[in-house]
């Protein structure tokens, strides 16, 4: 849910072997020509997500095996009930996006297809190894039906804010109609008890397909106590995982949600992405965003269906896919985003080297370099010339491989020292052969 126009734990695939494997083979398939994958690459390696939207349930189930190729663990899809606004409401790819005004919790036919496409999707993600995460809109119901649903009527909404004003208000945040979208009233409603229990319907019948996890959308408008004492102690009955939607710059603000249980898109970093990858100071990114407070819990992103991409787009992807965190790559076009040989090669990158601590090694106007500790070395410069710095690491004599394909090997010394070349925009992803 687009916030701005109104003022603003996953699992890993244990099949590490096998995805390194297909992912190796579709990246060199691409003509990237990368390595085969060596015993040391195979200890690291981290998961990527895949935000999968604007397509019929058909037309993602018929490409789930290029998204598995390409080195995915997951994919996120759209809201599946019924919903208000069609394909032919849209006036762009994305304006707006559909299955965020619902109808009626309990039908899952929808624009995207009906409940049977949306089970055979599922199930050829699994088939595939992929997780499937599915957007649950709890929050509010759509405009022009005046409070008359087939599952609720006028009580069950809250009535006593109207159009949010001020948004450092808690009260309006939570109890405001977002983008004048009627909001449910999981408490201080007569009616409460019922509302929550057909949420609670709602999660369960996500859960009977065969999902594996839940995104909550717009998280912040729903009172806090209602993910710490139902929403998320039902995702734990039911075996679910679930990534929350904070829209907010705030890392501690940000952080109160993931504490009652969930895990989180990292907006607070995405910020300062928009601000260092526009040509701005890439030393804003040392220890940035909720991945430098939590990584455990944090999904960083460059952009999704609500937030656009800063202008330096493959710079933002290269910190992103080699950060701590797990990765949601978005694709506002799938073959274009998929077909892109960079972005394929990052995601390579990320599920089979990057792994432990990050150790800024560097970190000036133009040029950060960091490393994951004992596993991967990462700079990126968005300067107009090339860079070449001096860094510590931890490898000592060691021969270092620059899996981004732009420049040579290096060796550091004795010490852990080592030079390393970074073109003008652009990145080198450093690991022992």
């Amino acid at each position: 849910m687009n916030e701005r126009a109104a003022d603003e734990g996953v699992s890993r695939r244990g099949d590490l072997t096998r995805r390194a494997f297909v992912g190796g083979l579709s990246v060199v398939g691409l003509g990237t020509g990368l390595p085969a994958l060596s015993d040391r690459a195979a200890a690291a390696g981290e998961p990527v997500h895949f935000q999968y939207f604007h397509e019929t349930w058909p037309t993602i189930t018929d490409n789930l095996s290029t998204v598995a190729d390409r080195g995915y663990d997951a994919v996120w899809i759209q809201a599946p009930q019924k919903s208000d606004l069609t394909w032919s409401d849209q006036s762009g790819r994305n304006d707006p996006p559909l299955g965020y005004q619902p109808v009626d919790y309990t039908v899952f036919d929808s624009e995207f297809g009906t409940e049977a496409e949306l089970q055979a999707l599922i199930d050829e993600a699994h088939t595939q190894g992929l997780e499937v995460f599915v957007d649950c809109v709890m929050n509010h119901m759509a405009t022009g039906y005046d409070y008359d649903f087939p599952r609720f009527s006028y009580n069950d909404f809250h009535h006593d804010v109207g159009s949010i004003d001020d948004w450092s208000d808690d009260h309006q945040v939570e109890h405001g109609e977002l983008l004048g979208l009627p909001d449910l009233a999981q408490y201080e409603s007569s009616t409460s008890e019922y509302v929550r229990g057909e949420l609670m319907n709602y999660m369960e019948k996500i859960a009977s397909m065969g999902a594996d996890g839940y995104r909550y959308d717009a998280v912040k408008h729903v009172e806090e106590k209602y993910w710490s004492d139902y929403a998320n102690p039902k995702a734990d009955d039911l075996g679910m995982s679930r990534i929350g939607e904070v829209y907010s710059g705030s890392i501690d603000y940000v952080q109160g949600y993931v504490d009652t249980g969930m895990d989180a898109f990292d907006y607070p970093l995405y910020y300062t992405l928009g601000d260092v990858f526009s040509g701005g100071d890439m030393s804003q990114l040392q220890g940035a965003g909720l991945i430098g407070q939590d990584p455990f819990h944090a999904h960083p992103f460059v952009q999704n269906h609500d937030a656009d991409a800063p202008s330096q787009y493959h710079l933002a992807h290269a910190f992103v896919l080699t950060s701590e965190g797990v990765p949601m790559i978005y694709n506002l076009y799938p073959n274009a985003i998929l077909d892109d040989s960079d972005i394929n090669n990052m995601v390579w990158v990320k599920t089979n080297l990057a792994g432990g601590e990050t150790y800024w090694r560097h970190a000036d106007s133009d040029l950060g370099v960091y490393e994951r500790y004992n596993n991967l070395l990462v700079g990126i410069n968005n300067g107009g010339s090339n860079r070449t710095q001096s860094v510590y690491t931890s490898w000592t004599n060691t021969t270092l491989h620059d899996y981004s394909g732009t420049s040579g090997d290096v060796t550091t010394d004795g010490s852990g020292w080592v030079d390393i070349t970074v073109p003008s925009e652009g990145w080198v992803f450093y690991a022992p052969n």
